[in-house]
């Protein structure tokens, strides 16, 4: 679920708070981009269980509608195809994802029901909705379809549930592309024999990464002052007064990999990072950071600084 870019955001974003602090505890920040990593998950569960919801909303306001005194025949007998849409039953009954919600307290949706009302009202007024409930095709393809275009075209990109995402947690709005791409390929995926443990990926791709997360800030944090005199002494011409912060982070991290991490590429290092820079940063940063990181490569290669594990990883 998350790639590499996305945890080195997250160290990055630590390592910068941490330069705003007089005292720092690595132990404590350590923990805060473990839970600052969980709570990528919890936002893709959040943005699953926002699908659940707004199909009980449905059945419930279907329900509502057929016991009105003066019901008319279409609300004593609705259009039922939403409500037995086969993705979303399976979603609706996947007892590992209602665990898994359970289990991490979230019930965003339950106590903040005005957020799946929201979201219902837009889908009923669609286009697609229309589309969709006078198709006579009831396929598990169509179903599928039209799940998978429902969310990309009004969940996720709804303002309302954008700022509700960035009122509830800060972090959120930088994981909610990650989680977006998450929600469509595992919709994508899904088949009417597909297990429960489909919506359910792991975070990680594998226990390296798991780990890269804390030995990045560790080795970043504890090198630091190696770091930053490794940078100086390299680029004479270089003014730290006039380094945006967040660039002088990134080219310390960048380095930190170049001479602690023998596994990663160089190339991969420094295209991750001018990524990073390109998003984060001022628009020139991107431009700065690569000459630096240029200039830091061509010595360690003279001085034969690099220790890189494997073929091409220089």
């Amino acid at each position: 679920m998350l790639n590499r870019r996305h945890i080195r955001v997250k160290v990055m974003q630590t390592i910068y708070a941490m330069g705003c602090k007089e005292n720092n505890n690595l132990q404590v920040e350590g923990k805060f981009v473990n839970e600052s990593i969980a709570q990528v998950y919890n936002l893709y569960l959040l943005m699953l269980d926002m699908m659940v919801e707004v199909h009980a909303f449905a059945k419930a306001h279907s329900e509502k509608l057929s016991k009105k005194i003066l019901a008319t025949e279409e609300e004593k007998n609705p259009n039922q195809k939403f409500i037995t849409n086969e993705v979303l039953v399976k979603l609706s009954e996947n007892a590992l994802l209602q665990d898994e919600l359970d289990k991490r307290k979230l019930k965003n949706w339950r106590m903040d029901d005005e957020y799946v009302a929201v979201i219902f009202n837009e889908l009923i007024a669609s286009d697609l909705y229309e589309k969709y409930m006078n198709d006579p095709t009831t396929d598990f393809k169509s179903a599928k379809d039209f799940i998978i275009q429902w969310y990309t075209e009004l969940i996720a990109p709804n303002d309302k549930l954008y700022d509700y995402i960035e009122d509830s947690r800060l972090t959120w709005l930088d994981d909610l592309p990650i989680v977006n791409m998450t929600v469509l390929k595992r919709l994508q995926k899904v088949k009417p024999n597909s297990p429960e443990s489909l919506f359910l990926p792991s975070l990680f791709k594998n226990e390296d990464d798991k780990r890269f997360s804390i030995e990045l800030l560790e080795q970043t944090f504890g090198n630091n002052a190696f770091l930053s005199a490794e940078i100086e002494k390299n680029t004479p011409n270089w003014d730290k007064e006039r380094i945006a912060d967040v660039d002088f982070v990134l080219i310390k991290m960048a380095l930190c990999e170049f001479l602690k991490f023998p596994s990663i590429p160089v190339k991969a290092t420094i295209n991750e990072y001018l990524e990073i820079a390109k998003e984060y940063s001022t628009p020139k940063s991107s431009i700065f950071i690569n000459g630096i990181l240029d200039k830091l490569v061509k010595e360690y290669e003279k001085t034969n600084k690099f220790k890189k594990e494997g073929r091409g990883l220089k």
